[in-house]
């Protein structure tokens, strides 16, 4: 085992009355899991002569892996890039809640902001390991102040900053210290942002371009120094234009380095991206999309004026605005809306299958798992719920891409389908689950069911 003698010793755990994917088809099958890694039952019993230490009943439910939000700005009257006295008090409270909209994991995302809010409220933001008691938190996403002020959305133009002489000396002196941050957008047309890239790089930490009016040989050099995401794609950024695409191109640019891969955040609302753009981006760089909500504070508050980070926000209806302006400010849906919705523009257009198959209600690309290198996991990941089948086999659905993993989402009940809502397809284009050796974070127990949060092997 990779986790070494400690993990060895660790309990071992079996899942029984369980469904789970292999070849493509649910399987009612047990899944064996020791120190939060998925085992192989015989490599178990004839090497080591071991049997569970414990059996957990999982009362026919489908194991699966929970969302991953790595851009959200708070929710729940929390804003994460207000300098309270007690912030920790604040994102505790966010991950518990989000909980019940399937995210297990996130990067609590702080706006532009003076420095002084930066070293009063990173440090109170450490890593730390998801559970019952709420999502876990993989890190922090700096997002500004080193951007564009043309396309700065509903970040503070007084607050905008650009590199000096000394550029990564500056990124310290701005942010006081790095120690909690996993993710930082910045605009790659900056003097001076690619020794920035390569010295946030060599941290490790993921380097994201955005709010930014770079053109693509600009986008395409960030890359070469390191970067290795988009934040939400379409969104801040130049509108693609065929003789210059800007940062969209790197969607499908050929001047990436050997290996290099490079994922997309996207907004999936029904507000921030319309569903053709959804359609256009998933079909050209499948692999590379990564949900996000952008939600800001008043996600679950209702209508009226709430913060976010130095400025008002007014929301109305479905919609968030910095108040007394038409400039969208982040999102107020939570992440299993977005799946939902992204279903709804992508797979749902696709042609439905003959009618024996079981039903698919709510199929999507779910966020990713951030690896240790930088970028958000190397593959992405399909995420879905279907109803109980009459039978668990049927061949995949034509059409539907199959990247590396494909997973289905969990029996949650904030995950059921909406009343009435629209058409169900007929199967999925999906691949195994549970290869051995994958990554088990922690787990999540709902009321109707058992959550698994899988991360890259």
């Amino acid at each position: 085992m990779r986790g070494g003698q400690g993990e060895a010793l660790a309990p071992v755990i079996q899942f029984t009355n369980c469904r789970i994917l292999r070849g493509r088809v649910l399987l009612r099958e047990d899944l064996w899991v020791r120190g939060g890694r998925i085992l192989d039952p015989e490599k178990l019993f004839f090497e080591e002569r071991r049997v569970a230490d414990e059996q957990r009943d999982c009362g026919g439910c489908i194991l699966a892996p929970g969302f991953i939000d790595v851009q959200i700005n708070g929710g729940f009257g929390v804003d994460f890039s207000q300098a309270t006295e007690d912030v920790g008090s604040g994102v505790a409270l966010v991950a518990r809640r989000i909980l019940s909209h399937g995210v297990t994991s996130f990067c609590p995302t702080l706006v532009t902001s003076p420095p002084e809010v930066y070293r009063k409220v990173l440090p109170q933001i450490p890593v730390k390991s998801g559970g019952p008691h709420g999502a876990g938190v993989l890190g922090v996403h700096l997002e500004g102040p080193f951007i564009s002020r043309e396309k700065r959305g509903a970040h503070p133009e007084a607050h905008l900053r650009s590199f000096e002489a000394n550029a990564f000396q500056d990124v310290l002196a701005t942010y006081g210290g790095l120690d909690n941050v996993r993710i930082v957008t910045l605009a790659p047309e900056l003097g001076r942002s690619h020794e920035v890239i390569q010295a946030l790089t060599a941290l490790g930490i993921c380097v994201s371009l955005g709010h930014s009016v770079a053109d693509l040989g600009t986008a395409e050099e960030a890359v070469q120094s390191g970067a290795t995401f988009i934040t939400h794609l379409f969104n801040a950024m130049l509108p693609f234009h065929h003789r210059d695409p800007g940062i969209v191109g790197l969607l499908t640019s050929d001047q990436l380095p050997p290996g290099r891969h490079i994922f997309y955040g996207m907004i999936a609302d029904g507000i921030h991206t319309n569903p053709a753009a959804l359609r256009i981006a998933q079909r050209a760089h499948p692999e590379g999309l990564v949900l996000v909500t952008d939600a800001v504070p008043a996600l679950g508050l209702g209508n009226g004026r709430h913060t976010l980070g130095q400025q008002e926000v007014e929301v109305n209806g479905l919609t968030a605005y910095v108040a007394g302006t038409n400039t969208l400010s982040g999102s107020i849906a939570p992440m299993d809306t977005c799946v939902r919705h992204f279903l709804r523009a992508t797979v749902a257009a696709l042609p439905l299958l003959p009618s024996h198959r079981s039903p698919l209600t709510q199929t999507s690309w779910c966020s990713m798992t951030l690896s240790t290198s930088g970028p958000p996991t190397s593959r992405a990941s399909w995420c879905g719920r279907r109803r109980r089948p009459d039978s668990d086999q049927g061949p995949p659905l034509e059409g539907v891409p199959s990247p590396c993993w494909t997973l289905l989402a969990g029996s949650s009940r904030s995950w059921s389908p909406e009343s009435g809502g629209g058409r169900g397809l007929e199967a999925a284009a999906w691949i195994n689950v549970c290869p051995v050796g994958t990554r088990l974070v922690s787990e999540f127990c709902f009321k109707e069911g058992l959550l698994l949060f899988l991360s890259s092997p």
